[in-house]
């Protein structure tokens, strides 16, 4: 894991070179973020909604049998823009666009047409990279913050429906413990996790040699590389922003 970490270093500052040439084109950009972050829009919402709901009904009854109630809105929408909405949307991401990724490259690989953009004198690291690593690097904090949104509405109704809490003191809650530092962090965090996926889920298909087989296994790899790497990143900014 190490190794493939400088590859994908490496591979990360061959794009870096490759949109300072001024190469990239706008267009590739607008689609592929269409394709990693716009198509992945329900699936992510429904993920972070739906565990909106779940946390909500565990702590809603506990905080109301020890007066509590009036913390749950501050409660939920802490939890969810902290952790919940940036590393769920990015695990989404990442098991439907960026196993997308990796298996669109990996194809291209073992099928010869990375060489065929070899011999035209492309960079095929910086063509093929740096549309996708941009895209997720703008894109996925926009729906990470549609499902921050959606998380803690979504909590409100449980809330207002189990022990009919009103939505104003959720709100209330909300606007008392909450602080745009918390949403900083979570657009950031949401950032480094969008080129973080596609940077791996890239480096894995673009490693990939032999055949159909060999293009599965890579796929399956990309996407066990890109959670692994997304949790680690998750707990070094979490190190950095809330305990130094």
């Amino acid at each position: 894991m190490i190794s493939f970490l400088g590859l994908c270093v490496q591979n990360l500052i061959r794009c870096i070179k490759y949109l300072f040439s001024g190469q990239a084109r706008f267009s590739t950009i607008i689609s592929q973020a269409a394709a990693i972050s716009y198509d992945s829009l329900p699936i992510s919402l429904m993920i972070v909604f739906i565990a909106s709901l779940v946390m909500t009904i565990q702590v809603a009854k506990s905080f109301a049998m020890s007066g509590a109630d009036t913390y749950i809105g501050g409660s939920i929408a802490i939890v969810m823009i902290r952790e919940i909405a940036p590393g769920f949307v990015a695990l989404a991401i990442g098991a439907r666009a960026g196993t997308a990724i990796s298996a669109e490259i990996a194809n291209m690989q073992v099928t010869s047409q990375v060489e065929a953009l070899k011999t035209l004198k492309v960079d095929p690291v910086g063509y093929y990279f740096t549309p996708r690593i941009l895209a997720g690097f703008f894109t996925v904090p926009m729906v990470v913050l549609l499902a921050e949104f959606v998380g803690i509405v979504g909590g409100m109704f449980v809330a207002q429906g189990t022990i009919d809490l009103h939505p104003a003191r959720y709100i209330n809650s909300v606007w008392a413990w909450l602080s745009i530092r918390d949403v900083y962090i979570s657009l950031f965090k949401a950032m480094v996790f969008g080129g973080l996926i596609t940077l791996v889920c890239a480096t894995q298909g673009y490693t990939t040699t032999g055949g159909a087989k060999q293009v599965g296994d890579s796929t399956t790899r990309a996407s066990i590389l890109s959670t692994i790497y997304m949790l680690v990143a998750d707990f070094l900014i979490n190190l950095v922003f809330y305990i130094f």
